[in-house]
């Protein structure tokens, strides 16, 4: 039989972790590390080294980019109607895909039911743009017009076919939750220059009316079982960018400091009795918080961009929480130095009547992203700036539901589907990869997501298989065990 302890030292005796008592032993070697952490903050700060904040004392290779801005398409685009044209389709109108192009494929539940797969080809028209000819939707006539600045991606794939373990996948590396995301992994690796706003944020923009979306969990960019200051701050477009950013009534920045200060100082207190890493996170988020009560208003703050800056973005741009505001927020980010901004823009997921939103929200993304673009390159930062584009699968090229001449539907499909990527050391006005005629499979150079994940790590210079965190006795990274570089995009 098991006796309690009798008192609170003996009980707290009795949770003494492994890393507390060696950590005792040490003569308080906690705190000093602390201290030693928030030194070196400030001198990798104001020095701009890369590397100086994060977990790797230097960076495994030379990188080409010092940054990653992602707009992420949630709920999965159709590939088919914007980026991978299959004119054949006309002649399959209404016609079931053939089993031995499915070839046994599992289907959702939302088209498992159905008696026909009745192929539906995009209505939309497409034309060749760029000096290699790029084939792009009229969906996207902003797009089309920087193709010469991207790599297109026609075959990436997953094996998740719905919509949380998809993202949860592509964002962590696992289906499963609980793992850290590709932001939160960066700001461990290398951290962020800026001292005074987080390595990681990130931007929800509004839904266009009538949008059907899935919902989006914080833990898409949490930390997992990282220190907790590498998740992702998610700016709100409404109220203070922050919640509780803004110090409440009758409390001024010096009584601000003051708390802080006290408050610290008992952190670092408990953390001499528990020896909990935790502790020390909570400290740096608190001093981050506080720093970022001046830079966040600064750098919400649009208004001395010039005209002909916001004319990039488009009619909304001044819109606060519109896609168009928040790429322009990304790029302010990115100038800033933040490591990883993420940019989400839901509503993609077109089970029925894709034929009247998609054009929607096309219109609301399309000039944006390519203003994007067009901003970083004439500011000299889109050589070392990753721009991504794309979600978490793709659409089937049957319809799910009634399928007519000017509209339809179309289910989840893993199996192939599109991204484009721009500057931080990609190749320009490339389209990789193919994909068979019912853009049902791919056939020729496939990307998984663990590729993907790859690549962006060694564009910032680092080696996937070498960022590597300890947990529950086993060396975890991004990529699992898998993933690899592929080095024919990079330029």
């Amino acid at each position: 039989m098991y006796d309690l302890p009798a008192s609170p030292l003996a009980s707290q005796i009795a949770r003494e972790t492994r890393r507390y008592f060696f950590g005792r032993m040490a003569t308080g070697i906690g705190t000093a590390a602390l201290a030693s952490l928030l030194g070196s903050e400030a001198q990798s700060a104001a020095k701009g080294e890369p590397g100086g904040l994060g977990n790797l004392s230097e960076l495994h290779h030379a990188p080409r980019a010092k940054r990653v801005i992602w707009l992420f398409m949630a709920d999965a685009p159709s590939q088919m109607d914007m980026l991978d044209y299959k004119p054949k389709m006309e002649e399959w109108y209404d016609k079931d895909l053939p089993e031995s192009v499915r070839n046994g494929q599992r289907l959702t539940t939302m088209t498992s039911g159905q008696t026909r797969f009745p192929i539906a080809p995009s209505i939309f028209k497409f034309a060749q743009h760029g000096g290699h000819g790029a084939w792009v939707s009229e969906l996207l006539p902003h797009t089309a017009s920087v193709v010469d600045e991207l790599t297109i991606v026609k075959s990436m794939y997953t094996e998740a076919i719905n919509h949380d373990p998809a993202i949860t996948y592509i964002q962590t590396g696992s289906q499963i939750p609980g793992r850290p995301s590709l932001g939160a992994w960066l700001s461990y690796g290398i951290g962020s220059p800026n001292h005074d706003l987080p390595a990681y944020v990130v931007l929800h923009s509004r839904l266009a009316a009538g949008a059907q979306t899935q919902a989006l969990f914080s833990r898409l960019w949490g930390s997992g079982f990282l220190p907790t200051r590498h998740q992702g701050v998610a700016l709100r477009s409404t109220g203070d960018p922050v919640l509780y950013l803004s110090n409440p009534p009758g409390v001024d920045p010096n009584s601000r400091r003051e708390m802080l200060d006290g408050l610290s100082e008992l952190n670092r207190k408990r953390h001499d009795v528990t020896g909990d890493p935790e502790i020390n996170a909570r400290i740096a988020q608190y001093e981050m918080a506080f720093r970022m009560q001046t830079s966040v208003p600064d750098l919400v703050d649009i208004s001395q961009e010039p005209q002909h800056v916001l004319d990039l973005y488009g009619p909304e741009v001044k819109d606060r929480g519109t896609f168009a505001y928040n790429c322009l927020l990304a790029r302010r980010l990115a100038e800033r130095g933040v490591r990883f901004t993420q940019v989400f823009l839901r509503g993609w997921d077109h089970h029925g009547n894709l034929t009247k939103q998609i054009p929607q929200l096309c219109k609301a993304m399309d000039q944006p992203a390519a203003g994007l673009i067009r901003d970083l390159k004439q500011r000299g930062m889109l050589d070392d700036t990753l721009v991504i584009w794309g979600g978490e699968f793709g659409r089937t090229v049957y319809s799910q539901g009634t399928l007519t001449k000017d509209n339809y539907g179309r289910d989840h499909h893993p199996r192939n589907f599109s991204m484009w990527f721009a500057g931080g050391g990609m190749k320009s006005g490339v389209v990789h990869g193919e994909t068979d005629d019912f853009s049902y499979n791919i056939t020729a150079n496939p990307v998984h997501i663990h590729d993907l994940n790859a690549t962006v790590l060694h564009l910032l210079g680092i080696d996937h298989t070498r960022l590597t965190y300890k947990f529950q006795g086993r060396d975890f990274r991004l990529t699992d065990i898998h993933g690899n570089v592929v080095r024919e995009i990079l330029s």
